[in-house]
């Protein structure tokens, strides 16, 4: 390389990145957090999500340096402001339970429907026992959420509107259970069911169905 092409590329670097460079450090990201969900942060190496984004692990060094810096990218860049919506969301839904319930539904739907890797990182870096991301959720990712909706349903129920039966941490547990799980669990209940057409937006649909009516028959001329 001569010194000016020298220079030039000192002068890359140190500089605003170009927008082609933008572009591939997008993709490497998104590599990276499809490789992490697909075989979990600690399995995947570098050369992984190289082969993943179709570059060299240099070019991951030289973005990022390490794992662990690209692994805090991707918690800052895609995890952290794919959640935060949600949180928002949540944070300014009233005080009605069945307003609330309706919101977390179809928020974590949505939020399944824009980010596909996100039920299957969840089980293996949140749920699973020494995930890499757990302390992150409950720390920077939604700290306080769970919480704030136990507390919003524990007042409507000691004002009578929420089945007085219900434990309110157990209703935000079960509303888990009902929206992550299925997003989690839907390569095996498609393949089961030979169901494939259902696509994400199908789920909250029948959430809110089931929150609404049971297993008993609609009303007449109620849709979810």
């Amino acid at each position: 390389m001569t010194t000016s092409n020298k220079r030039a590329e000192a002068g890359r670097r140190a500089g605003r990145p170009s927008g082609d460079d933008q572009d591939l450090r997008r993709r490497l990201l998104d590599a990276a957090i499809a490789q992490f969900a697909r075989t979990g942060i600690a399995a995947t190496s570098l050369r992984a999500i190289a082969t993943e984004a179709g570059v060299t692990p240099a070019m991951l060094h030289y973005y990022f340096g390490d794992k662990a810096r690209l692994q805090q990218a991707v918690i800052d860049e895609r995890l952290l402001p794919a959640l935060a919506p949600l949180r928002t969301q949540l944070e300014h839904a009233g005080d009605d339970p069945a307003t609330l319930a309706e919101g977390f539904v179809r928020g974590i739907g949505e939020l399944v429907a824009q980010h596909p890797w996100l039920p299957p990182l969840w089980v293996r870096e949140v749920l699973c026992e020494g995930g890499a991301l757990r302390e992150v959720l409950f720390t920077r990712g939604v700290p306080g959420v769970p919480q704030l909706l136990a507390q919003r349903f524990a007042a409507a129920q000691a004002d009578g509107r929420l089945n007085a039966a219900l434990d309110p941490r157990l209703l935000v547990v079960s509303l888990v259970g009902l929206t992550l799980f299925p997003a989690a669990g839907a390569p095996i209940w498609r393949r089961a069911f030979g169901a494939e057409e259902l696509g994400a937006e199908v789920m909250p649909r029948h959430t809110l169905a089931l929150l609404g009516h049971g297993i008993g028959a609609a009303v007449p001329g109620e849709t979810a």
